[in-house]
């Protein structure tokens, strides 16, 4: 299903995020997939983080507009998620459950329209937390809020709200979040058409505490295949990854993180490589 309109809530200031954040990974990972002659994919993921092993295996099933995930890890937990898309029209259905935790099921509900979206996502547990968010807009404009309700307690657990804008050449977002306790402004600037080179920035503010986080960072993409990205923080942490597409869909990662003001700390490495057929 093509997405329409504005978007979901939550896509502002998703790509300002994404840019200063995914991909970059502090331990080993490997992630091996591969797609059974019956259409089912499975993904086997390998984690080392300090002297720990963890071992995740997922499966999707495909069939028309349904998707099926069952991922089970090292603790013996076993998440499935059901995706239908376009149960109505418009729409998209995703319902899932962590076991043994009944509890932690949730349904969510999607709708897209050529101005406006909205989701809602509520617990399956008897007195369950109810979020609803919605997005209206045109012309790369978007103004959106979201809220979360506790019918056991009856009271809201949070409450948002967020204008962004998208245009061919850049993205930036405002958004008022933790109870109108936190600003946070954001933007990412393509440097050229082809957007091989990318500058982004974020600035957080916390009024009750008064401290301003800012972090600026770039997107260098060397060739079709390789990419380099960097950040830097206003308490002196330094980060810097380097993907390579080793081949189609099979990447390579490599990031790497230390604090500019504590020299004598050792630095974080971290490598990810993900093999798909």
């Amino acid at each position: 299903m093509a997405m329409k309109g504005p978007g979901l809530f939550s896509d502002i200031g998703k790509k300002a995020k994404d840019l200063l954040t995914k991909d970059y990974t502090y331990d080993q990972k490997l992630t091996v997939s591969t797609v059974s002659s019956s259409g089912v994919g499975l993904t086997s993921t390998a984690v080392k983080k300090g002297g720990l092993y963890t071992l995740d295996v997922s499966s999707v099933y495909k069939y028309k507009n349904t998707v099926v995930d069952v991922k089970v890890d090292t603790e013996s937990n076993i998440s499935t998620t059901l995706t239908v898309l376009d149960a109505l029209p418009s729409t998209k259905l995703v319902t899932s459950v962590k076991l043994p935790d009944y509890n932690s099921g949730k349904v969510e509900l999607h709708y897209f329209h050529e101005n406006a979206s909205l989701a809602t996502v509520v617990g399956t547990k008897p007195s369950p937390v109810v979020e609803l968010s919605g997005t209206v807009g045109a012309q790369g404009v978007a103004f959106g809020a979201e809220a979360g309700y506790d019918t056991a307690s009856g009271k809201f657990t949070k409450y948002t709200a967020a204008i962004g804008v998208t245009k061919p050449d850049y993205h930036a977002a405002f958004i008022l979040a933790d109870k109108g306790d936190t600003i946070k402004v954001s933007g990412v600037y393509h440097l050229d058409e082809k957007q091989k080179a990318s500058a982004v920035a974020e600035l957080t503010r916390r009024l009750s505490t008064n401290v301003n986080t800012l972090t600026v960072g770039g997107l260098y993409k060397i060739d079709p295949q390789t990419a380099v990205k960097a950040r830097l923080n206003n308490t002196g942490t330094l980060a810097a990854l380097l993907q390579h597409e080793l081949k189609p869909k099979s990447l390579l990662t490599i990031s790497g993180e230390f604090d500019t003001k504590a020299l004598d700390r050792a630095p974080k490495f971290g490598l990810a490589l993900a093999l798909k057929p």
